[in-house]
């Protein structure tokens, strides 16, 4: 099998990536290495994939394509014959949509639109995105299921990815797509995204710098693992929806919200240091809590997360303390 993987060199394609590699799949690789965040930990990533498929001979190509541009995107299309596409890439960030709007309408819509058109010229059997949970907005009840309020997203990031799924929806519906989302829900591990909370965290905790924790630490995460967040995709691919309009969206979470307060309990806990905590206000577009129901997709795929929080960054603090040798 072919399989298609945008965004290969960021944090979820990464590890996505190397077990499908572990598989016996033929895996395409496309990223632009932008500079949201450290362009070298992107190519750290990607040179993990390119020698365990050398030394494994497993078959790992990488394109540093911008999704913008449709023709050279198409060509790989032909080249390999892809069965199917994981569409990861995306300009991610809730607070740098406030400043950076163009940035997400250019990615998150034009580079979707471009993946999902040639999903349909070239009869791909199953097209996997990413969304995200934010699309859920500031919920009243709790957990959240995947027929819950969806439509009021409060920032531009949230609301590209909501935009996704309608756009998915009606590509289902005209030319039978088998399309499926994931709304990720605060997904972390080892080789993360440095702009996320556990990583930066770490860093400044361990530099003895101060930590920025907003809404005066009052917000509530349902932090997913990679590996059970990997797991999910992975029991997806053969699973498209079956549905006369082929589109499904499913939570992938933990299922449980933990206290952001906990959470950095855990990391001066396993660095043995204590944060220097600085308290701000609710800032523009957080969502102030997050709780998957995550029953849909246990139901469909029997998806079951083990990873707990407490060995979740007991994991991370580990991989980070020998990055930093």
């Amino acid at each position: 099998m072919v399989i298609l993987i945008t965004g290969s060199a960021g944090f979820i394609g990464h590890h996505l990536a190397k077990k499908l590699l572990d598989r016996k799949n033929f895996i395409v690789g496309i990223d632009s290495l932008n500079n949201y965040y450290s362009i070298k930990l992107k190519k750290i990533r990607n040179k993990i994939l390119l020698n365990y498929s050398k030394k494994n001979k497993f078959r790992y190509k990488f394109y540093k394509f911008d999704l913008n541009n449709k023709k050279k995107i198409s060509n790989i299309f032909k080249k390999y014959k892809i069965d199917i596409v994981i569409h990861l890439a995306a300009q991610a960030g809730v607070r740098y949509s406030i400043e950076n709007p163009n940035v997400y309408i250019r990615s998150n819509l034009n580079g979707f639109f471009n993946i999902l058109d040639l999903c349909r010229i070239n009869n791909i059997k199953h097209f996997i995105y990413a969304s995200t949970s934010s699309v859920y907005g500031n919920s009243k009840k709790y957990p959240i299921n995947e027929n819950m309020e969806s439509s009021k997203p409060l920032s531009l990031y949230a609301a590209t990815k909501k935009s996704n799924e309608v756009i998915s929806y009606a590509y289902s519906n005209i030319y039978k797509i088998s399309c499926t989302g994931l709304r990720f829900f605060t997904v972390y591990g080892p080789l993360g995204r440095p702009d996320m909370s556990l990583f930066s965290f770490t860093k400044n905790i361990i530099n003895k710098k101060e930590i920025n924790i907003f809404n005066n630490g009052n917000h509530y995460r349902d932090f997913t693992y990679i590996d059970d967040c990997v797991a999910a995709i992975i029991k997806i691919i053969n699973k498209p929806s079956k549905q006369a309009i082929p589109y499904q969206i499913f939570n992938v979470g933990k299922g449980r919200s933990v206290k952001l307060l906990y959470f950095i309990k855990l990391i001066e806990t396993y660095l043995n240091l204590k944060a220097r905590k600085i308290f701000y206000r609710l800032q523009k577009g957080d969502v102030k809590k997050t709780h998957s129901d995550i029953r849909k997709i246990k139901n469909s795929i029997n998806f079951k997360p083990k990873i707990s929080i407490e060995l979740g960054v007991k994991k991370f603090t580990d991989w980070y303390i020998n990055f930093l040798k």
